[in-house]
């Protein structure tokens, strides 16, 4: 296809800079894809709207530190991606596997063209289509351009794509990641010869991967002084590490697991969240504890009701399990861990918030690489991986096969899935050790049945790593069947708590929040909702560059508080003044006093972080956010709802 073939279409809607790059485009020497409506497919993104989201409990999985780290989104994925505006240039990997043009789960909704916001999910495209090629590019490319804009500035895709759109998906990368190309792998999808073919027998598809700058991304292993995990070391420990929960999903598999420890900074019993337990055995809890130079003993209590909560058992099943108890005076014993705990390094561990919060593990980066290099196919001890690798073809036994991935996916959920087109967990598991680092974010648009959220859960298990992820999922609603809820979710709970269907799970713990979107964001829309409709915005929009790209803010709804509902890592809580009424309340001199009393109660820090429709009182430990200006700030709107979503120009 040449420009000359294209009409002018859609230029009324172009911003100026969208006009000085097709000027320029244009003008350029060089080759460009073309095809009809691409004036308009590269503008999409500008025109759709950032969507609030309600907070499903029923699909969420783990306790809510865990939830907060990772999210499951139901709904249309480009409305998704650019309700990530606060996420914008803070993905490290985004690996994915769109739709084909077969007609079996391809769908365009023509209306998009002049309403990218248009609910409509559009009619499947079939093969007898004769514009199903350019249908498709119209889809995917306001789609790619969002993508790039999500990765870091070293960020990387990894798009799986077969024959049918391998060309056409190469040229409009080429274009918009402006020839960052890394690597065209092929990798096995079938290890058998099929005789369905006039000609060749198709077993192999393809991952195309690129760069945002190909000079700043890096392939698997890095060196130390350029790992990005470098600077998430606060204690000075000459190992680098990153951080790990001292506790793991499904109580009732492991009650022996659930029993109190004091801590030596404040003398307060802390048990696993409800439903969890501890992830070490208790011997090497204790050990961990004795090297903050504290003595400790094991001793019995009588907390069976308070563990049979936790477990979610009756009390007279509790096993008896001793706690774990200060063998000295806890004056003593603080004086002792927080000389250590200023002198660092600090032991496995450790405590949040300068020892006053929860438990936490450390995880050495040194031995996350160990278990790293023996799943790395192309590499060994002796050297590290080319930067660079061209076309690249991976075996079945390197990355998997179609049955393989059809047949795992069965055993975690039972047969009769009916979700034949899913990827090998081994091969989605080995793009994420070459192009995520062990902290960094995974973002997958087109979801399908979870496979990318199940190879961070299983490698995060494996090597002590932290990475996150993003998954987004619309699935078949026309059908009732959104595979978010009935596949993708139930999947990922399996694979969290070891309850695959087979029997055969060994449970790697974390959680995830699933999150449905809503309708558009704008002023009227959040003036209207209702108290629990506010918080889930509030959680969900939540901006803070010192944490930028982070965790999200932990749910604390379920404690009971009246204006506390979340808290974020630093132990700082966030605190909602609002009742849905057309007349809220304000934040004044009482409501603030009932904030410090909420605060204290919940162990958080003095520094209020404040969301309220009307502000009159001032105090210096009180971060104030105005509903609906800061929400719609966060969002990428201004008040008036314009929405921010500039894409680069080229």
């Amino acid at each position: 296809m040449t420009d000359e073939a294209q009409p002018l279409g859609g230029l009324d809607d172009m911003t100026r800079e969208e006009l000085l790059a097709l000027l320029r485009e244009r003008t350029e020497e060089g080759i460009r894809i073309s095809f009809t409506g691409k004036d308009v497919a590269r503008s999409l993104a500008r025109k759709v709207q950032p969507r609030t989201s309600r907070r499903l409990a029923k699909y969420s999985c783990g306790p809510e530190d865990e939830q907060a780290r990772n999210l499951v989104i139901e709904g249309e994925n480009l409305q998704a991606m650019v309700t990530m505006y606060r996420d914008r240039g803070q993905v490290d990997l985004i690996v994915t596997d769109p739709p084909d043009n077969t007609g079996r789960d391809f769908r365009y909704n023509d209306r998009w063209d002049e309403d990218p916001n248009d609910p409509g999910i559009g009619e499947l495209v079939t093969e007898e289509d004769g514009a199903r090629h350019t249908k498709w590019m119209r889809f995917m490319y306001p789609r790619l351009k969002v993508m790039r804009d999500l990765l870091k500035p070293q960020g990387v895709l990894a798009i799986f794509i077969d024959h049918r759109e391998l060309f056409r998906l190469g040229q409009m990368l080429d274009e918009i990641f402006r020839g960052n190309r890394i690597a065209i792998i092929n990798w096995q999808r079938s290890y058998t010869p099929r005789n369905d073919s006039r000609h060749i027998s198709t077993s192999t598809e393809y991952v195309l991967v690129y760069a945002k700058d190909i000079d700043r991304a890096r392939t698997a292993l890095l060196p130390r002084d350029e790992d990005p995990a470098q600077g998430l070391v606060p204690d000075d420990d000459p190992r680098p590490w990153t951080d790990s929960p001292a506790t793991g999903s499904n109580a009732k598999n492991h009650k022996g697991m659930v029993y109190a420890i004091q801590s030596p900074f404040t003398g307060e019993l802390l048990y696993p969240p409800t439903g969890s337990a501890w992830r070490l055995g208790q011997d090497q809890n204790l050990r961990g504890l004795r090297e903050w130079g504290c003595k400790y003993k094991t001793q019995e209590l009588d907390d069976a009701a308070t563990r049979a909560e936790i477990i979610g058992i009756r009390e007279a099943e509790v096993p008896r399990v001793k706690a774990l108890m200060l063998a000295e005076p806890l004056q003593g014993a603080q004086a002792k861990a927080k000389d250590l705990y200023a002198r660092g390094p600090w032991p496995r561990f450790y405590f949040l918030s300068g020892g006053k919060g929860r438990p936490r593990l450390k995880k050495y980066l040194d031995d996350i690489k160990k278990g790293r290099v023996a799943t790395d196919y192309w590499s060994n001890e002796d050297y590290r991986l080319p930067e660079v690798l061209g076309s690249t073809s991976w075996a079945h036994q390197e990355a998997g096969h179609s049955q393989q991935a059809t047949d795992e996916l069965a055993a975690v959920v039972g047969p009769g899935h009916d979700f034949a087109t899913a990827k090998p967990t081994k091969l989605v598991s080995k793009i994420i050790q070459l192009w995520c680092p062990p902290a960094g974010l995974v973002l997958d648009p087109f979801a399908g049945s979870g496979t990318t959220g199940h190879a961070v859960l299983n490698l995060n298990a494996g090597s002590g790593a932290a990475r996150r992820f993003t998954l987004m999922e619309q699935g078949r609603p026309e059908r009732g069947d959104s595979y978010a809820r009935s596949l993708l979710a139930d999947r990922l709970r399996r694979v969290i708590d070891g309850q695959w269907a087979n029997g055969q799970g060994r449970p790697t713990g974390g959680g995830f929040r699933f999150v449905q979107l809503q309708k558009k964001v704008d002023a009227i829309a959040l003036l209207a909702m209702e108290r629990d409709e506010m918080t889930d915005a509030v959680i969900a929009s939540h901006y803070d560059i010192q944490r930028r790209g982070g965790p999200a803010l932990v749910n604390m709804t379920a404690e009971g508080y009246r204006y506390l509902v979340a808290r974020n890592g630093s132990a700082e809580g966030f605190y909602l003044v609002w009742d849905g009424s057309s007349r809220p309340p304000v934040f004044d001199a009482g409501v603030y006093d009932a904030i410090v009393d909420e605060a204290v109660r919940a162990g958080l820090k003095p520094l209020y972080h404040v969301y309220a429709r009307f502000n009159l009182f001032q105090s210096g430990d009180v971060r104030f956010y105005q509903i609906p200006d800061q929400i719609l700030l966060d969002f990428g709107l201004d008040v008036n709802g314009a929405f921010n979503n500039e894409t680069d120009a080229e």
